[in-house]
């Protein structure tokens, strides 16, 4: 048997429990330690050793730079044990002006651009040091403001926390993702903070609109308009969350329209290349050229061309605002580590509430440390003047004693330090002018003990210090709004109408449902090339700006913009690659025109109605349904009916009659039977022996054409009484050789 082994003394867990541990310790490990910022300085911990390792590095600003690579490897090998690419990432980022609103790190070298924020050079070619905002964060490191701990391998220490004078976290923003939870905070203008930071040590109970009048709204280092609604940024300001609109910003020069700002972490590139492909398609008539003139004095200088200087150039900037990343919408979730350890979501004053309790408790430590280091000091010179004023007693004991420290302390009741400073004194230091000094160093610390001592046990003296410090930062490292706040409508992309070159088109659709545009209205589409076994249907005149329409063999109607259709020098498309008409249905027929032109639709039932183009565009796939045919039955080619005149509308049925009458008769609807046109028995037209084949409006004076397989013949107005009579009646018998018509037709006006 095998020896069991021995537990005693193991923990045992069950496997869920520990997972769920295991997990949860990871989590918190990401948020706290890697993704979500501390609201004191408001940055991660890779960026806040990074800057404290260039600040031991002595990189400070005014100082001489030093190599990327230098910085990264004492941050890796001294504080940050990770990857060495990561850590040189988080360094770029500090030091892009287009990424941070107020960098902290002065780079020189390649430090990617907007087009490419990720092109920057390697670490071993750049060179880095602090900007003189670090010193915000920097200054107050070493008067005793901050805790410390020791580094990953207990050899040094870091700072938990840097003591930031500015609350970093709102001046720059922050993005990141954790397990479970993720932070975007938008950056800020310096000025607005520093003054909504005054208003609130002086108000403790102000309001977020109290606030808002301070704070505009979020402040980007790119620039570009704020075109979110003020209600918008007031609840997201309220809740910590929400969405924010921003928008380039444009002008005229000379014709052109030239972008000079593009919304936050937007290229130049992307939007070049998202216009040119609308050139490409020809959805974007109105532009004639693009191009990119951006450089070091203009870092953004897109340049679009109109067509003319007739094209509305609002309509077209709000286009391409709707339609390309010249708009973009910005998350904001402001999730951040409170001074208590604990993620929390925080609203504006939450976080200005927050951080001002970090910066009070850091400006108290800060006079601690100093009252301290003056106390200290003034024991130390209460020594040296009993030292000096009794200079002979000293040397003579210092002269005969083994150990003459305890005999002074014991003969003038002095401490150990106070001794030990006495005895430290060199021989030059023994002049009578020295005493002079010393009483008046005593004067001036004193003095500044007494301040301190106030400062620290009155709540208004140091609001007071606290506030002027603010603004003197402010005055020192603030500079004016970059995004402008502007509430404007929301961007609308221009109909598809306009933005396709208006040209004369004929649309021809093939008996088996191949649809294609050929340019121009003196087309002859039974002269076209069809598929062997397909042959000609039915065609339309219109322009390529407007909707082409189909009407399927259940009354459903699809619209496409004629533009999209292929060239008539090919055999087109199939139109049930473009639509999903219902199974079985077949193309029986196509219109186009303005939206408020009309046609007659009709069942070969007998039934129908005129319908306006406008009531029949769709957008979905699937068509709209509009003409009800009976079970079994079919739609019949719809016919145009010409605008602003009289007309006689002409039904022929399957076995040859012909039946006249007066359009008025017909009601105008938007969808559904119809009224009859012309009288088919419902018994012959069930038994398939008699249905509606074809129809027409023919304008007043106008000619009748009746088309068979292979001949025509053209009926001419006057002649048109030997059929006509009301609506809904049986009609008059063709001539013998004339009544199996394949389609009706009429001399209609040229459509413009």
């Amino acid at each position: 048997m095998q020896n069991q082994l021995n537990l005693e003394g193991v923990e045992r867990l069950a496997l869920k429990e520990f997972t769920e541990k295991a997990y949860l310790d990871y989590s918190m490990y990401v948020i706290l330690d890697r993704a979500l910022p501390q609201i004191g300085d408001g940055l991660k911990p890779v960026q806040r050793r990074i800057i404290y390792a260039m600040s031991e590095l002595g990189l400070s600003a005014g100082q001489k730079p030093k190599k990327s690579a230098r910085t990264v490897g004492d941050v890796i090998g001294k504080f940050h044990p990770h990857g060495d690419s990561a850590c040189y990432e988080a360094m770029v980022l500090m030091a892009q002006d287009f990424s941070y609103r107020y960098p902290i790190i002065d780079g020189q070298g390649n430090w990617g651009s907007t087009d490419d924020p990720k092109s920057f050079a390697a670490m071993r070619y750049t060179e880095s040091r602090l900007k003189a905002y670090a010193r915000t964060l920097l200054s107050e490191l070493g008067q005793g403001t901050v805790d410390w701990v020791p580094n990953f391998d207990g050899t040094l220490e870091e700072p938990v926390v840097l003591p930031a004078r500015l609350p970093n976290l709102l001046l720059n923003g922050t993005t990141g993702i954790a397990v479970g939870l993720s932070t975007d905070v938008p950056p800020h203008n310096l000025r607005e903070v520093a003054s909504a930071l005054v208003h609130l040590i002086d108000s403790p109970k102000a309001t977020i609109a109290d606030i808002m009048k301070h704070i505009k709204g979020p402040d980007f280092a790119t620039g570009g308009e704020l075109v979110s609604p003020r209600a918008d940024i007031q609840q997201i300001y309220v809740t910590g969350n929400g969405t924010l609109r921003l928008r380039a910003t444009y002008r005229q020069e000379n014709g052109d329209i030239v972008i000079n700002t593009l919304p936050y972490q937007i290229s130049g590139g992307k939007v070049l290349e998202q216009i040119a492909t609308q050139m490409r398609n020809k959805k974007l008539p109105l532009v004639e050229d693009l191009r990119d003139e951006s450089d070091h004095e203009e870092p953004i200088r897109l340049v679009i061309t109109p067509k003319s200087n007739k094209v509305d150039v609002d309509e077209l900037m709000s286009h391409l605002f709707s339609t390309t990343s010249l708009e973009r919408t910005v998350r904001v979730n402001m999730n951040i580590v409170a001074l208590d350890g604990r993620p929390k979501t925080f609203n504006l004053i939450g976080i200005l509430s927050e951080w001002l309790r970090f910066r009070r408790d850091t400006v108290k430590r800060r006079l601690r440390h100093r009252l301290q280091i003056v106390s200290d000091r003034l024991h130390v010179l209460d020594g040296l003047l009993i030292a000096y004023l009794n200079i002979d007693e000293v040397i003579r004991l210092i002269r005969k004693e083994d150990k003459p420290k305890p005999a002074l302390m014991k003969k003038f009741r002095l401490s150990d330090i106070q001794a030990e400073a006495i005895l430290n004194l060199r021989l030059r230091n023994l002049a009578r002018l020295e005493e002079v000094k010393i009483k008046g160093e005593q004067q001036e610390l004193n003095e500044e003990r007494k301040g301190l001592e106030q400062t620290l046990k009155s709540a208004s003296r140091l609001k007071t210090l606290m506030k002027n410090e603010i603004l003197a930062d402010a005055q020192d490292y603030g500079d004016q709004r970059r995004t402008l706040i502007v509430e404007r409508e929301a961007a609308q992309a221009m109909d598809e109408t306009q933005l396709v070159a208006s040209e004369p088109v004929t649309v021809v659709l093939s008996q088996r449902g191949w649809a294609r545009a050929a340019k121009g209205h003196d087309i002859d589409a039974l002269a076209l090339n069809y598929k062997s076994g397909d042959g000609f249907l039915a065609a339309a005149h219109g322009r390529s700006n407007q909707f082409a329409m189909f009407i399927d063999s259940t009354g459903r109607v699809y619209s496409v913009i004629a533009q999209s259709l292929p060239s008539a020098r090919g055999q087109g498309e199939p139109l049930s690659g473009k639509f999903k008409p219902p199974d079985g249905a077949e193309f029986c027929g196509t219109m186009i025109g303005e939206p408020a032109h009309q046609w007659l639709l009709a069942s070969d039932a007998g039934y129908g109605f005129i319908a306006t183009l406008e009531d029949l565009i769709s957008r979905n796939k699937a068509g709209k349904s509009i003409l009800r045919v009976a079970p079994g039955g079919r739609a019949v080619v719809p016919s145009p009916v010409p605008p602003d005149t009289e007309c006689l509308i002409a039904a022929v049925s399957s076995i040859g009659r012909l039946l006249c009458f007066e359009m008025e008769e017909l009601p105008e609807l938007a969808r559904g039977k119809g009224l009859k046109l012309i009288n088919i028995p419902t018994k012959k037209y069930k038994a398939g022996e008699e249905q509606l084949v074809a129809m027409a409006v023919i304008p007043e004076g106008g000619d009748l054409r009746v088309h068979t397989a292979t001949r025509m013949m053209t009926i001419r107005w006057d002649d048109l009484d030997d059929y006509y009579g009301e609506r809904a009646l049986r009609g008059s018998m063709l001539p013998k050789g004339w009544r199996t018509v394949v389609r009706l037709s009429a001399d209609l006006p040229e459509q413009e």
